[in-house]
């Protein structure tokens, strides 16, 4: 099968080449007088390209496999008959080409004619008008005139022989069977088959590039024409995700966006980051004066190499929507309406309460947040502000209520608190363990590079209470799926390395070379218990014994082994057990520290890991120093010129538990909603409540906005400069495409307030606080804008050892010396199912929405997730006399809500799952306050509750939307 293949390009060169790069002994040929040497296995188009020469092509693209199709790119070969395709033949050695020739230019004018002989001249007014690749070529070709008289044709409606379909608008008749009209169903392109060339490019690329599988070419010869399913299919009804392939593939408008056709061919583009996931793709920002046009993956982006999914690629119309606030608002209680003011007052308003809050109540007593959809200097000031002004240590982040295991037990046992590989490394993979993770939804950009090399041949486990889309999809399916019983991570990776020792299938020599062997023995005589069977751990996990035997087997003994997994591992009470469980298994088998294996954490938003990097935890300085370290604390007084408090702070649970005690009484939360997203809502609720200064910093009216006295409008990452590190650790360039409508940049906005309060900072760019974090951070110490504009991006750590970064960590030792097994003893959860509450809820996230959704939301991906729904098995749902898409209630220990119900046999029975993107839905009010041992990460995936009928919303749901609608009235300045 073919597939996808990695680009190849000299930096900054956009160039389409035609065909992939190869790797292979250098081969040298002539073409056109021009002598070339290429890697064995170049295609004679790729090589033509090189030498500088542009051969015609509309089959043909460089991250699409050789097709041959449109019989453009032929050569002639001295020594060879005929004139072969260059895409599809290979050089060889001492190869003489020619490209043009008075043959080969009557050939290609005659087969460009062929092609216009069906194809509309509506060039003018085309909205691929300067951007057609058909159009160019015609041109490239020398195509001036067009000697066929109309006959059939797929473009002309009125069946009498309009060359356009603006002529054919004028004339009378609909007698066309041939034309088949636009679809618009999708929200975000069209497909308009009058303008198809059947050139199969966006076929490929569905499934070479993203691997769905979701086009075709249906019927043959002149009634061939692109299909997204069944005749009874449109592209919105088909299986396609939208995420935009195929539209960047199609060289005409065929396949086009919506925004190009309304505003214009794109003038100028800036190269930025993706503010969704943490797959932290790269994006060309196409441009027409400050208009947003669209966005495009950029085929140099080292994370995505060129793809994109629905939300980077077209769900960036937030930026521009109605609801977002542009001025700044205060209000003297929660309860009053808000009052724009400008943003002298608000910064006077919002320091004055806090100094005062600090006086009555002490230092300690105010706090921040910090958050992962922020940049690394955003985040960074918004921690040195409660450091270096508030003085005390209370920072959090939304990066510990997701990720905050991840650094714990990484740390514990490699000495990093971050993941091992690049995305690149999945290509060497032979055996991918999945476990608490749905790519294909979550980080769909890095599934369908993994589904590419389970295409090849790579095996697949998946661990998941869930049948996600990666165990049976197009072409793809996981050699073991192992439905274990929420809250049973820990049993059932134990239960994995009990098979591996016991079986002697464990890798002795990298244990004994690379490990603490003391530790490791200690670890297989706990591992190697009975009580760790696969056997005796059937009935707590679910999980067949054969089954999970057959797994552990085929992931020790298969080759290279990847682990990837995400907030089904972290989000437990043993959430930073199973991490280092996980570590264990990696160790065991010798998975850590060359291309193709290693312990990869998924990390959910686009800055996750920058958040944790820059020191948003209450315990740590950035670069995870814990603040009780003098040494540590002397870099950042020398460089702030404050003394640090040697005491950790408060994490969010524990700010919100003083709140209610009366010990905590202000908050700076910049770009998080901990209302909607955090467990146990109506606890959230009175903790926020009872402050007397609750700052959000933020786009919208957020959920947390309800109990805010103010209000700082913020940037969207398409009106700043800055930083993002992705689930990778590489540090990407976030650049500023248009002037913050707001008026300022978030890091501005922090050290306005910084300054209003005294500080007297005077960063001036983003790009100053970035050297401030390379002089004080160790892993950073090499990186600074130079150095990202020179390569691109940067893995950490970057710094003397290492200039250009580190693509794959532990590669000659771990960071800690050795690296340390630590025993994982499984502990169940408090929270447990009874009479009362007999189901257990998992939560989890759809491809078309994003986190709380306050983003996507207020875009067109509402069309395909517009609520929150509860996932029911059949059995489960029988029993209740419950039937597809009715109304429920979800009940807990904690809370309960109504949401509408979808069965389905991707749950087991016992087990209901939603997701929580909808504020009207607050999946959060049944979450409960159990927590990770370690980290507090709150336990989302483990919750108790009961599902039975419902008339629609609950009292509780009417009674906060009513509160949350008094909450967001806001009077004019004039009044």
């Amino acid at each position: 099968m073919k597939d996808f293949i990695i680009p190849e390009f000299a930096p900054g060169d956009d160039r389409d080449m035609g065909t992939p790069a190869r790797n292979g002994m250098p081969v040298a040929l002539t073409i056109d007088g021009f002598a070339v040497t290429v890697p064995e296995g170049t295609s004679v188009m790729r090589a033509a390209m090189i030498a500088g020469i542009a051969v015609p092509k509309l089959c043909a693209s460089d991250n699409l496999e050789a097709f041959g199709s449109c019989r453009l790119c032929v050569v002639e070969i001295e020594g060879r008959r005929g004139t072969p395709a260059s895409c599809t033949t290979p050089v060889i050695e001492g190869m003489v080409v020619h490209t043009q020739s008075a043959k080969i230019r009557k050939l290609r004018k005659g087969v460009m004619e062929l092609y216009i002989s069906d194809h509309p001249l509506d060039c003018l007014t085309c909205s691929a008008n300067g951007d057609c690749e058909l159009q160019d070529t015609a041109g490239q070709v020398g195509l001036r005139d067009v000697r066929y008289t109309p006959g059939d044709n797929h473009f002309d409606p009125s069946g009498t022989g309009a060359r356009s379909q603006a002529e054919a608008k004028l004339r009378a008749g609909h007698d066309n069977p041939q034309f088949i009209p636009k679809d618009n169903s999708n929200p975000y392109f069209t497909y308009d088959p009058s303008k198809c060339i059947v050139c199969s490019r966006c076929v490929r690329a569905c499934d070479e590039v993203q691997g769905t599988f979701a086009l075709t070419i249906e019927g043959r010869g002149f009634d061939s024409r692109v299909s997204a399913g069944t005749s009874a299919d449109d592209f919105f009804s088909s299986d396609c995700v939208s995420c935009g392939a195929c539209v960047q593939a199609c060289p005409t408008a065929t396949l086009q966006e919506k925004s190009v056709a309304e505003l214009g061919t794109p003038t100028r583009s800036v190269i930025t980051t993706c503010a969704y996931c943490g797959v932290g793709c790269s994006f060309k920002a196409e441009m027409n004066g400050d208009q947003l046009v669209r966005m495009v993956p950029y085929k140099h982006g080292k994370a995505n190499r060129g793809h994109s999914c629905v939300k980077g690629r077209f769900a960036y119309g937030y930026a521009a929507h109605q609801d977002r606030i542009l001025k700044p608002m205060i209000r003297e209680r929660i309860e009053d309406p808000w009052q724009e003011v400008e943003w002298d007052e608000a910064l006077a308003f919002a320091a004055d309460r806090m100094r005062g809050i600090q006086e009555r109540h002490g230092r300690r007593s105010v706090g921040v947040i910090t958050s992962s959809r922020c940049t690394n200097e955003e985040t960074y000031l918004v921690q040195k502000l409660t450091r270096a002004v508030f003085l005390n240590n209370n920072t959090d982040t939304c990066a510990r209520v997701c990720h905050s295991p991840t650094g714990y037990g990484l740390g514990k046992t490699f000495g990093t608190s971050a993941g091992t590989q690049d995305f690149d490394s999945v290509e060497q993979t032979d055996v991918v363990l999945i476990i608490g993770a749905n790519p294909t939804d979550g980080h769909p950009v890095f599934a369908s590079r993994l589904k590419k090399r389970l295409r090849q041949g790579a095996k697949l486990i998946v661990v998941d209470p869930r049948r996600t889309d990666i165990v049976r999809s197009a072409h793809v399916e996981a050699a073991h799926h192992l439905p274990l019983r929420p809250g049973t991570n820990v049993a059932v990776i134990s239960a994995m390395a009990h098979v591996i020792v016991t079986e002697g299938l464990m890798d002795e020599a990298y244990i004994r070379d690379r490990c603490d062997w003391d530790e490791f023995q200690h670890y297989a005589e706990f591992i190697a218990d009975p009580r760790h069977a696969p056997e005796a751990t059937e009935a707590l996990t679910g999980v067949p014994a054969a089954d999970l035997r057959a797994a552990a087997r085929l992931f020790a003994t298969g080759g290279n082994g990847a682990i990837y997994y995400g907030l089904g591992v972290t989000e437990h009470s043993q959430g930073s057990t199973t991490v280092m469980a996980i570590a264990n298994l990696a160790m065991l088998t010798g998975n850590i520290g060359r291309p193709g294996v290693g312990v990869n954490p998924l990390r959910g938003q686009n800055n996750v890991q920058g958040a944790c990097d820059m020191g948003s935890f209450p315990h740590e300085l950035p670069g995870y120093r814990h603040v009780k370290m003098p040494d540590v604390r002397a870099v950042f007084e020398n460089a702030w010129g404050v003394q640090i408090d040697p005491e950790p702070g408060l994490r969010i649970p524990n700010m919100l538990d003083a709140a209610v005690e009366g010990t905590f009484k202000g908050l700076y939360c910049q770009g998080e909603d901990i209302l909607q997203s955090d467990p146990d809502t109506h606890h959230v609720a009175a903790g926020l409540a009872a402050m007397e200064c609750v700052i959000v910093h933020d786009l919208f009216l957020n959920e947390t906005a309800n109990y805010a006295h103010v209000f700082l409008p913020g940037s969207s990452f398409l009106e700043k400069d800055g930083t993002f590190t992705n689930a990778e650790r590489r540090i990407n360039r976030v650049r500023r495409v248009m002037a913050p409508r707001n008026g300022y940049e978030d890091w501005e906005v922090t050290q306005l307030l910084a300054n209003a309060m005294g500080a007297g900072w005077h960063y001036t760019h983003p790009s100053q606080i970035m050297d401030e974090i390379a002089a004080t951070t160790p892993s950073f110490a090499g990186v600074s804008y130079e150095r990202l504009e020179e390569l691109g991006s940067v893995q950490w750590p970057c710094n003397e050892a290492a200039p250009l970064g580190t693509p794959l960590m532990h590669v000659d030792g771990f960071q800690s010396g050795r690296g340390h097994f630590v025993i994982t003893e499984y502990i169940p959860t408090d929270e447990r199912t009874g009479p009362r509450f007999p189901l257990l809820l998992t939560t989890g996230r759809i491809l078309s929405q994003y986190n709380v959704g306050a983003q996507t939301r207020r875009t067109e991906n509402t069309a395909w997730h517009g609520q929150d729904v509860l996932e029911v098995h059949p059995h489960d749902a029988e029993t209740r006399g419950i039937s597809d898409g009715d109304w429920v209630r979800l009940a807990s220990r904690a809370g309960e809500t109504t949401l509408m119900v979808t069965l389905t046999e991707r749950v087991a029975p016992g087990v209901v799952y939603t997701t929580f993107h909808h504020p009207a839905t607050q999946a959060n009010v049944v979450t409960t306050d159990f927590s990770d041992w370690a980290t507090n990460c709150p336990e989302y995936k483990v919750t108790a509750v009961q599902v039975s009928p419902s008339n629609g919303p609950s009292d509780w749901q009417e009674c906060y939307q009513a509160q949350a609608e008094r909450s967001r009235r806001i009077l004019s300045a004039a009044e």
